[in-house]
């Protein structure tokens, strides 16, 4: 305030001073010095109530704007935030508290606590996170408003789309932050309302007159009629004369009375073409139930007719072959049912197998093998009559049905083999295979009938039949026989009582020694057993097939694997036994495994077992399923320095080539060619040969099922000086494996 301006303040304000004190008491008709004095301080008492007044009153102003200042900024439809250089909650809104913590007016001031000096980073879900950290970048260094959409994580767990507006200053950035998922959801169900009406059904929208107000462009394509010629006209425009005016009537009806109808009907395109056309027609209400709009949608079903044809080849035919798939030989199966029970005749059903048909996909591809289905089912084809339906179940199983094979089961029998060899003969030819020749075998089972049994009993019975045939050595045939059942019933309980036998412990660990040419032990093949509480002890061949089939194999292998380290470990302890090796055999389906790897690294660990007492026997066959899996899987499980031997070398017929590539220690000649030796000529060179070839790939050579002294000195004569087999030792449990130990020199 300038000088002159605050001296006429001062003047104003001793004015009414004055005249209030006038006022307070009369006038005195003569003054005196003491009562001026007094009369100065009266005044100047006034004008400091004046003044006090005055400032109570400016107080009171500044405090109602501070108020209502402090309500505009807290409960503000949108939250307000500064935050720090760095990204800090410096300062927060209640609106913003509300939207960032768990509500609630309570607790607001503790949620404003725990968002103060934290990172708004934190609030943002994982998926935004990056593009908020570039974002915020960008805005410390710009002094413009940005924006961005980011979603943001409450307190109380739920997300949140938002809009959060910054301002950088040279020390913080201001931040309004606004809850936009409403808005969100309408535009995204806008969106879909708007991809909807521009699908591939013509779609028109009419007022509750049935006025058209809108069309989509696949009504335009349908129809012909172009937006501008229907708009403002009526669906009547497309009717083709066809239906009856009752028609209409009763579609109206409907709608009237449940708000839809669906059916097809007859419209023309604006050329004049009829076309029929599927059509489902909406009515469309107000929240006060009032009608407002119809919303029709069609298609040209026309365009259908070629569809269904195909999704009936789809149905009943199988895509690859040509041939009826299972559904539609199931249809024809019950009229052949039928049929022979009306005619008194027999009917046959085959199950054909293609055998190694895995192997070939595998190595060769599954081009390769689709190609050998399409030429087998042209050559079943052939073979057949022209009356019978041959099928494909699916992969590479074939199902014929064959009918009218005579009054006897017995003669049906016949015609029925005399099918399975021509069906072999028409496989003696090779397949050419895109330049690769293949020779087909097959496994087939058979099940009669003449008008008794279901169609799914017959399924059954041709199916076991063919288990029959696998199990038999495939390229076989089998007829279905009672006896089947019977044993599929005992497998199943054999099945169950081998699931317990895992679950209760009843496996037991059998060690077979293996001994070199001085008859010093300098192994065991590790062979397990099933002690059964009833039945004994099952042999081997009696339920590992059956593990095998289940999957049981893979917790009986890891427990063996398990109990071999275990053992091993046990044995370090003793300097009799410490450099014993332990064989374990693993099955295919274990070795392959994904993380079979990790297991034995794990089980090694975990036993503390030496590696290098540790031996895993793989079979020949188990080459066929994967050669690069399998060599990959062996390179690792060698560098953790546990050693291979290949079991049953020389029953296989494709791994010689990849012979030299496998990490192998050893290889084991198989019982079946030990088994005629000396004597049998073929034998004996293929004993020569496996010997001759370890020795050359710096292999350790053994032989199991050694039995009598004159094949150990045939095999010792050619090279082969490691031995396993009953002239040594029967597997033997463990107790009574280390009484054989001490009774023998160990290597």
């Amino acid at each position: 305030m300038k000088h002159d301006d605050k001296k006429k303040s001062v003047s104003k304000l001793r004015t009414q001073a004055e005249a209030q004190l006038a006022n307070r008491q009369p006038p005195e008709v003569t003054a005196h010095p003491v009562e001026e004095l007094l009369h100065e301080l009266r005044v100047h008492q006034i004008e400091l109530e004046m003044q006090n007044e005055a400032l109570r009153q400016t107080q009171l102003a500044l405090e109602e704007s501070r108020d209502r200042f402090v309500d505009l900024y807290e409960f503000a439809p949108i939250g307000y935030l500064t935050l720090t250089m760095e990204g800090i909650i410096a300062e927060i809104n209640l609106t913003g508290v509300t939207l960032l913590g768990c509500g609630g007016t309570t607790l607001q001031g503790r949620e404003r606590s725990k968002l103060l000096g934290h990172s708004f980073s934190r609030l943002v879900v994982a998926e935004d996170k990056d593009r908020w950290v570039r974002h915020f970048m960008f805005v410390k260094k710009n002094t413009e408003k940005q924006s961005i959409e980011l979603s943001i994580e409450r307190g109380d767990g739920n997300m949140f789309q938002a809009q959060v507006d910054c301002v950088s200053s040279a020390t913080k950035v201001r931040v309004t932050l606004s809850d936009i998922t409403e808005r969100k959801l309408v535009e995204e169900e806008l969106r879909i309302s708007a991809v909807a009406f521009s699908c591939q059904n013509g779609m028109m929208i009419t007022d509750s007159k049935s006025v058209i107000q809108r069309v989509n462009p696949a009504f335009v394509r349908l129809t012909g009629y172009s937006a501008e010629d229907s708009i403002g006209k009526t669906p009547a425009m497309l009717r083709s004369g066809r239906q009856e005016p009752l028609f209409y009537q009763q579609m109206w009806a409907t709608l009237k009375e449940t708000g839809n109808w669906q059916g097809e009907i007859w419209n023309k395109r604006k050329n004049g073409q009829i076309y029929p056309e599927m059509l489902t027609i909406t009515a469309i209400y107000s929240p006060e139930q009032i009608l407002t709009h119809f919303v029709g949608s069609f298609s040209d079903i026309t365009e259908n007719k070629e569809a269904e044809a195909n999704i009936h080849r789809l149905a009943y035919y199988d895509p690859l072959t040509r041939l009826p798939n299972r559904r539609l030989l199931q249809d024809r199966l019950a009229q052949a049912i039928a049929t022979t029970a009306r005619g008194q005749s027999f009917g046959a059903l085959f199950f054909i197998d293609l055998d190694h048909f895995k192997a070939l996909n595998d190595t060769r591809g599954h081009d390769v093998g689709d190609l050998l289905l399409v030429d087998f089912s042209q050559r079943l084809r052939e073979v057949l009559r022209e009356k019978d339906t041959v099928a494909r179940q699916g992969g590479d199983e074939f199902v014929v049905l064959m009918e009218d094979l005579g009054k006897t089961a017995d003669g049906a029998a016949i015609l029925a083999a005399q099918l399975g060899d021509k069906l072999r003969a028409a496989l003696t030819a090779p397949f050419n295979l895109n330049g690769y020749e293949y020779h087909c075998k097959i496994s087939v089972g058979v099940g009669l009938f003449h008008g008794q049994g279901t169609v799914e009993e017959l399924f059954k019975h041709a199916d076991l039949a063919l288990y029959q045939a696998k199990i038999s050595g495939r390229d076989k045939l089998r007829f279905f026989d009672p006896t089947m059942q019977n044993a599929l019933e005992q497998r199943f309980t054999l099945e169950a009582s081998l699931h317990k036998a895992v679950a209760q412990k009843q496996l037991r660990l059998y060690y077979q020694p293996q001994l070199d040419v001085t008859r010093r032990v300098v192994g065991v093949e590790a062979l397990v057993r099933w002690q059964h509480p009833q039945r004994g002890l099952v042999p081997p061949d009696d339920f590992i097939p059956l593990a095998e089939d289940t999957g049981l194999i893979l917790p009986i292998g890891r427990w063996v694997l398990e109990t071999a380290c275990d053992q091993i470990k046990t044995w370090q302890n003793d300097t009799l036994t410490s450099t014993l090796q332990i064989a374990v055999n693993v099955s295919a389906r274990q070795f392959h495994q994904p993380d079979f790897v990790a297991q034995v690294q794990s089980i090694l660990a975990i036993s503390g077992a030496n590696p290098a007492c540790l031996k895993l026997e793989l079979t020949e066959s188990m080459l066929l399923e994967d050669m690069n899996d399998t060599i990959a899987k062996m390179q690792a499980i060698k560098q953790l320095g546990v050693l291979f031997s290949m079991d049953d070398f020389g029953t296989g017929y494709s791994s010689l080539c990849y012979l030299a590539q496998l990490p192998l220690d050893q290889l084991k000649i198989d019982k079946s060619f030990v088994r005629n030796l000396p004597g049998i000529a073929k034998d004996e060179a293929i004993a020569r040969a496996i010997i001759t070839m370890g020795l050359g790939l710096n292999l350790n050579v053994i032989a199991e099922g050694v039995e009598t002294e004159r094949q150990r000195e045939f095999l010792a004569a050619h090279g082969c000086h490691e031995y396993q087999g009953y002239l040594f030792s029967r597997p033997l449990p463990l107790v009574e494996l280390e009484v054989f130990l001490k009774s023998c020199i160990i290597h």
